[in-house]
């Protein structure tokens, strides 16, 4: 089974991604004084005692809305209420109750679904403050009162959570297959994210930078496990001057740290442009798997040679990463999707691959009879022997008798060596040199 989902729900405004933010540890959820910051679901995990569940931060709700984007995070929050199996829903002591938190307990009691009432910005927890028992009118239980800012009373919250839980030690945790998707905005991640998901997932609008925070997908296909995390698009730095984009761009460098692989979107009617070499560099810098998926390729006006021009276009100006796959598609209709996920498991797989010692100084020996160590001042480059010591990129250390005498060139022969004999593509490989004195 899955691990239990908990939403926080509310109207905009009432510290809901404080409250998140607090009971993850970390900043993830972009937290600003402007209601409506927060858009999509957040996810992230969360433990408390032995119990571990899903944590869904939602965009504030408000009734009667007219504006299309306020129209879909009613639809985002809809969604994380239908998936969860407990529901905080959060008020504030200091503003009392509102109309829209009479509309949204009325949605809660029709979910049917297992509801608790946080009272939050109760930053006086000693004080005998006759002000919560208003919260007993919203006909959902009794009212916790907590201050997420100062973090007061979420361990008697968290209690309240976990004993609703329903035969959580039958639970497993799952092994899962993290894949950021990357790019400027505007350039289809969310729509991709849809048509992989197959629901209704993440905000889609003409409008660039909808996706403000990194949102994970969980989904599951042949007995395999991933976790799909939509970014925001990462701006030319002159345009990211609101507190809100910088957020943002930070959002979207966590979640390239916390992927195994990246796929980078490119607009193909756009080109490559500058922004995107840079996006992808981030991945390779902290040793990611890419795969490089040029989007609205169904848009293109094409002849016989169409892909491969745009294709030495991708390879020119990504010359840094060889090793990236490339893959034509289009999230709209859906073009080559099924190959993109075949692609993602490939890659996967050489992100995890281990070679044994023996196996690799047998390549490694070849490697140095077909071309000879180089010659510097008369002294001899001697390679004694390699191994692997991890993965994610997989990394392996060469011993040397002095590590000046290893040219770039010829640890990049190694390297194409290596991929040679035993693939590799689509990820990073870090070689490490150590020296070893002869015994």
């Amino acid at each position: 089974m899955s691990k239990p989902i908990v939403a926080i729900v509310g109207r905009p405004n009432v510290g809901k991604s404080t409250l998140f933010n607090k009971l993850i540890n970390e900043k993830r959820s972009i937290v600003e004084d402007t209601p409506g910051v927060t858009r999509d679901r957040v996810y992230a995990d969360c433990e408390w005692l032995k119990y571990k569940f899903t944590l869904i931060d939602t965009g504030g709700l408000e009734p009667y809305v007219s504006d299309p984007i306020l129209k879909q995070m009613q639809e985002q929050t809809q969604i994380a209420i239908d998936t969860a199996d407990v529901i905080l829903f959060i008020v504030d002591i200091k503003t009392g109750i509102t109309d829209t938190d009479m509309h949204v307990a009325h949605m809660l009691r029709r979910s049917k679904k297992k509801v608790l009432v946080i009272v939050n910005k109760y930053d006086v927890m000693s004080k005998k403050d006759l002000d919560i028992y208003e919260f007993y009118s919203l006909g959902l239980g009794d009212p916790i009162p907590v201050s997420s800012g100062q973090g007061l009373g979420l361990g008697d919250m968290l209690d309240e959570v976990v004993a609703l839980f329903v035969n959580y030690d039958d639970m497993i945790d799952d092994n899962y297959i993290k894949v950021a998707i990357i790019g400027k905005p505007n350039v289809g991640k969310s729509s991709l994210l849809n048509k992989i998901i197959g629901e209704y997932r993440s905000i889609v609008s003409d409008a660039s930078g909808t996706t403000r925070d990194a949102v994970d997908s969980l989904y599951q296909k042949n007995g395999r496990n991933y976790v799909f995390i939509d970014t925001a698009g990462i701006r030319h730095r002159s345009k990211t001057m609101r507190k809100i984009e910088k957020y943002a761009i930070l959002r979207t460098i966590a979640a390239i740290k916390r992927a195994d692989l990246c796929i980078l979107l490119i607009d193909a009617l756009e080109g490559i442009s500058a922004q995107d070499v840079r996006i992808a560099g981030l991945a390779h810098e902290n040793g990611k798997g890419i795969i490089i998926a040029v989007n609205k390729w169904d848009a293109i006006e094409k002849d016989t040679h169409t892909m491969n021009e745009f294709l030495k276009d991708v390879e020119g100006n990504f010359a840094y990463m060889s090793y990236s796959y490339k893959v034509f598609i289009s999230a709209k209709t859906g073009q080559r999707i099924n190959k993109l996920l075949e692609t993602i498991d490939i890659v996967f797989d050489n992100v995890i691959k281990r070679i044994t010692t023996g196996l690799l100084n047998e390549v490694l020996i070849d490697a140095m009879a077909t071309s000879e160590p180089p010659v510097h001042k008369g002294r001899v480059l001697k390679i004694y022997y390699i191994t692997q010591v991890s993965v994610k990129p997989p990394t392996f250390v060469l011993f040397v008798n002095d590590l000046k005498l290893l040219h770039f060139s010829y640890k990049r022969y190694i390297e194409n060596r290596l991929r040679l004999a035993f693939g590799f593509k689509g990820t990073p490989i870090h070689l490490i040199i150590r020296m070893k004195t002869k015994d």
